[in-house]
């Protein structure tokens, strides 16, 4: 199993609970850009991912994890309700969906759930997917790349043109692009609103 969080204390929690369950703990990533490369090489049968995590976040994490590990179950643990949350995931390929301020049971029952081949949803947010499916609720497309996204979310955290070109790998001068090139394609007209925008979407905390 594989537990990405950014919190490393509630990694640490995670991890007593479900190896006092008899599972086993193969790797901890802290964002989804890690769960990610993690995932690929230590294989887990599931994957609990966090939605709100840095560099690339959880919902993003579950989509390319959907592409490069098929055969892996992920499960949402997160403080969303939203709509958006929700079917953004369910649409992303999260079998489960559980909600942080409940009991442990529900994340155990995700896990058997998910593991036999079912979905499972807090019951929180139950009657949020009911409400969804029966407004055929479309949810918006994201315009952005995964590289954008990956820099949009490093802005908003009030990262520089260089910390953002370190954390990716890129050069400082490609870094610059990035940033006038989101503003661009957004219009939007300051780091501000990139901010802005970066919650609406999930892709940090407000």
């Amino acid at each position: 199993m594989l537990l990405a969080d950014d919190h490393a204390m509630i990694r640490e929690g995670l991890r007593a609970l479900l190896e006092k369950q008899g599972f086993d703990v193969v790797a901890e990533a802290r964002n989804g850009q890690q769960a990610e490369q993690l995932a690929c090489e230590m294989q887990p049968d599931v994957a609990i991912l966090d939605l709100g995590m840095p560099v690339l976040n959880g919902i993003e994490a579950g989509r390319a994890l959907r592409g490069s590990c098929p055969a892996l179950r992920t499960v949402a643990l997160t403080i969303h309700t939203e709509e958006h949350y929700v079917l953004a995931a369910l649409e992303a390929g999260f079998r489960g969906y559980v909600v942080k301020s409940q009991a442990s049971s529900e994340l155990l029952e995700a896990i058997a759930e998910v593991t036999k081949g079912s979905i499972y949803l807090s019951p929180l947010v139950s009657a949020t997917v009911v409400d969804g499916y029966l407004g055929r609720a479309q949810l918006p497309r994201d315009p952005l790349s995964r590289r954008e996204q990956e820099v949009l979310h490093l802005v908003a955290e009030g990262k520089s043109t260089k910390e953002i070109a370190d954390t990716l790998g890129i050069s400082p001068r490609t870094a610059e692009s990035h940033r006038k090139h989101l503003k661009t394609k957004l219009a939007i007209r300051d780091t501000a609103g990139l901010v802005r925008y970066a919650i609406r979407r999930g892709l940090v905390r407000a």
